[in-house]
Parts: structure tokens; sequence; C-alpha cells
């Protein structure tokens, strides 16, 4: 079973998926941060100060000692249920530019990958022959 193991760890593909992974958790948080620390506040500037980390309902009761706050991470710390849809908002934006940004590399990668070459299609011989037999009947004289 230990060599089943290893020969399916050593084969590329399982490798190129680890380090995908670890790529894309990375790429992950640079995104989290452009989102958050970059576009949010400017789109919050552009809409009047709006902080969509801010946004929620409260959908149980408040401790007293966080009555009219408007700290999100904090009540959610409390244990208050939330419905936190200014963080889903940012979330939305997140998954906007990362599909944008995958979406510009893949259009890149196959704009400079060589297009394959495209053989002729390979006649039947069955259908060259009718079509030899056919050009032969055609140049003798008719009787």
């Amino acid at each position: 079973m230990l060599k089943e193991f290893k020969a399916f760890i050593a084969r590329g593909n399982v490798l190129d998926l680890a380090v995908a992974v670890i790529i894309g958790a990375a790429f992950g948080r640079i995104v989290t941060s452009l989102t958050e620390d970059v576009l949010m506040p400017v789109i919050g500037k552009i809409f009047g100060g709006l902080d969509f980390s801010s946004y929620f309902l409260t959908l149980g009761p408040v401790p007293a000692a966080l009555r009219g706050s408007t700290d999100y991470a904090a009540l959610k710390k409390a244990g208050v249920p939330l419905l936190g849809y200014g963080e889903f908002i940012t979330q939305a934006v997140n998954f906007l530019i990362v599909a944008f940004i995958i979406f510009l590399i893949v259009r890149s990668v196959n704009k400079l990958m060589p297009k394959p070459e495209v053989a002729a299609p390979v006649e039947p011989a069955d259908v060259t022959l009718l079509r030899e037999i056919r050009d032969e009947l055609k140049g003798r004289p008719r009787v």
C-alpha cells in the first residue's frame, strides 16, 4: 500500500494540484487584502462614506455592553446571531475580482500557446479508389 501511495503522490498531476492549491491560497489572501483595504474603501467613499462591513441585521438579543454597537466583529465574537449582508457584498466583490483575474490569465495563456496544426482529414481508401475510377471513366470516349 505504501508503494501505491508513493506512486500516486509522485504523479505529475497530483503535484501540480498541490502547487495550485498553495498558490491559490496565497492569491486569495492578496485578493482579500485588495478588496478590504483598497477597493471597498474607495467604493465606500464614492457612495458617501459607506462601510460595507458595518451592514448587518441582528437576529437575536444583543448583550447590554454591546447595545447600539456597529462593530460587526465584536458582535459576532460575542455570539450575537447576525445577518452580515455587508460582509456578503465584500465576499462577492472578492469573488468577482478572482474570477476576472483568472479569466485574464487563461485568456493570456491561450493567446501565447501555439495553435495546434490541424492536419487535413485523411480520405478513406475506398473513397479515393472510387474517385479514381470516376475520373478514369470520365476520360474514356463514349460509345
